[in-house]
């Protein structure tokens, strides 16, 4: 990622804005030259007026210092006192024009100190203006980029969730194509696999019909050779006929009870069948959430 430095000295980094590092460094930067600055134009104006102070606390001392006298001395004395009082004079008022000009230089001094420091203040406050609007206007540049950079983060997540929940409900309504397909195919072989055994009960049934048909009818045709003979012999002929008549008794009452239990056999063997369509009807039903049509072959 390449980079420049701006007029103001940061650096702006292309397709992002202002580093933040670097602002948040300038602005303590600036922070710590700009109270530097006001505590110097503070030191130097408390300096100032105590310069004042001690100017006028001179001239005070001065002005009540009492005139002194040596009448109690002789002439040569007072000559000299004399000569010494004109020379003290003459340097009081030395003293007293340097006092003033001393005066005077220290209030040029200190107007000059108050202007220096004014015009530094208002030169500090001014440049500090302008790195806090520089600072404001990085900052802002690098909120809009963050805003601009997070609403484009968030158009693409939307753009991959909302694939990612079609490419979901694709394979959703794939799986359950599958699986009704699965269901109908299963569906389909169960239902060969109940005609299969229903059609071979049934032909099972018509053979033992039949068989009970076709030994009804032997018996009783015995039973009529057994009465034909019987009327042409007496003994022989009445036993042989009663122990055939009594075997096909025995035999038919055995053929009707098996009948009767295959026939019994066939309607649970055709009730268990009913139910395990339904189970397998509710089962389909549960798992494709639509309703399966019952077979109207299983009903009869």
């Amino acid at each position: 990622m390449s980079a420049s430095v701006s007029p103001d000295g940061f650096t702006v980094v292309r397709g992002r804005g202002y580093r933040p590092d670097q602002v948040e460094r300038a602005l303590a930067e600036f922070a710590r030259q700009r109270d530097t600055s006001w505590e110097r134009a503070a030191r130097l104006t408390v300096l100032a007026r105590e310069m004042e102070d001690e100017v006028q606390r001179l001239r005070q001392v001065v002005a009540q210092l009492p005139p002194q006298t040596y009448e109690t001395l002789g002439p040569r004395a007072q000559g000299l006192i004399a000569t010494a009082e004109a020379e003290a004079l003459g340097l009081k008022e030395r003293t007293d024009a340097e006092a003033a000009e001393m005066h005077d230089a220290a209030g040029a001094y200190a107007r000059k100190v108050r202007d220096a420091a004014h015009e530094y203040q208002v030169e500090v406050r001014a440049e500090a203006e302008e790195w806090a609007r520089q600072a404001q206007l990085a900052a802002q540049t690098v909120a809009d980029e963050l805003r601009a950079t997070a609403r484009q983060d968030a158009k693409q997540w939307r753009a991959d969730a909302e694939a990612a929940l079609q490419e979901m409900r694709e394979r959703t309504a794939a799986m359950l194509a599958d699986q009704e397909k699965e269901h109908a195919e299963r569906w389909e072989a169960a239902g060969r696999e109940d005609a299969e055994r229903e059609a071979a009960m049934d032909a099972r049934v018509a053979a033992m019909e039949e068989y009970a048909r076709s030994t009804l009818n032997e018996a009783q045709r015995r039973y009529a050779d057994a009465e034909e003979a019987a009327r042409h012999g007496q003994e022989d002929a009445e036993a042989q006929a009663a122990s055939l008549i009594a075997q096909a008794r025995v035999r038919e009452e055995r053929i009707a009870r098996e009948t009767e239990r295959v026939l019994r056999e066939h309607e649970e063997r055709r009730e268990e069948l009913r139910s395990h369509m339904a189970h397998v009807r509710h089962s389909l039903a549960a798992l494709t959430g639509k309703p399966v049509a019952e077979d109207p072959a299983l009903g009869d």
